[in-house]
């Protein structure tokens, strides 16, 4: 008989323009899928992407928010913005120092797009002295190197923490370089290209690779 398994507790940080519920909803099939290894635990992000007033004058609410914006005036996010502002950012580490503090431990975390930078800040943060973020591996799907001068000082050192980098090569929101590019900053980074654009891919065979990647942290 099969020893039974723990889940393994993960953390997911949405991409931009994105909360917990839409990303709840398009991380269905990667659940569903890895439903045996992993629960996965969502959390909305601290930055609210303002609301839009129409020519007809009428106010269109969102349900929408980032880790952090590029611009102060108006209040929006560039991945290709070079600036000095990372208007946020430190709302959001506070945010998610909060929940490993709430709702953890965790024992990886998993990132989209903007959400998968803020996952590398993290990675960063976890190899420091006294971090208060423990967890044991990263998932980023459509990272980048954020071009936020306040953001270089976690590109500055070899981050150690173990990780799964997934990228598409027709990706026209991220290019798959970009993410490349990430996946070079960790120590021994496992890489997962696929040929389609700036989603998580969940066919059978990249099931596998997560299943792959996640099995050697799971405890008998």
């Amino acid at each position: 008989m099969a020893q039974e398994h723990k889940l393994l507790k993960v953390l997911v940080l949405h991409g931009y323009r994105q909360s917990a519920s839409s990303s709840y909803e398009k991380t269905g099939s990667f659940r569903k899928g890895l439903k045996k290894l992993v629960e996965l635990v969502y959390i909305t992000a601290p930055c609210k992407i303002p609301d839009v007033t129409g020519g007809n004058g009428n106010e269109e609410k969102r349900d929408e928010y980032g880790w952090w914006f590029s611009d102060s005036d108006p209040l929006s996010f560039s991945s290709h913005q070079e600036t000095e502002i990372d208007s946020g950012h430190d709302q959001s580490l506070k945010l998610i120092e909060m929940t490993f503090m709430e709702k953890g431990p965790f024992d990886g975390i998993f990132g989209f797009s903007q959400g998968a930078t803020m996952a590398a800040h993290i990675c960063a943060l976890r190899d420091q002295p006294d971090s208060p973020f423990k967890f044991k591996f990263a998932l980023l799907c459509a990272g980048f190197k954020s071009k936020s001068t306040q953001h270089q000082k976690y590109y500055t050192n070899t981050i150690h923490c173990p990780s799964l980098h997934i990228f598409g090569e027709s990706d026209k929101v991220i290019a798959g370089e970009r993410s490349e590019e990430l996946s070079g900053l960790f120590e021994n980074a496992h890489v997962l290209k696929h040929t389609g654009g700036h989603f998580l891919p969940t066919t059978s065979k990249e099931k596998k690779v997560y299943q792959d990647f996640l099995q050697q942290f799971v405890e008998g």
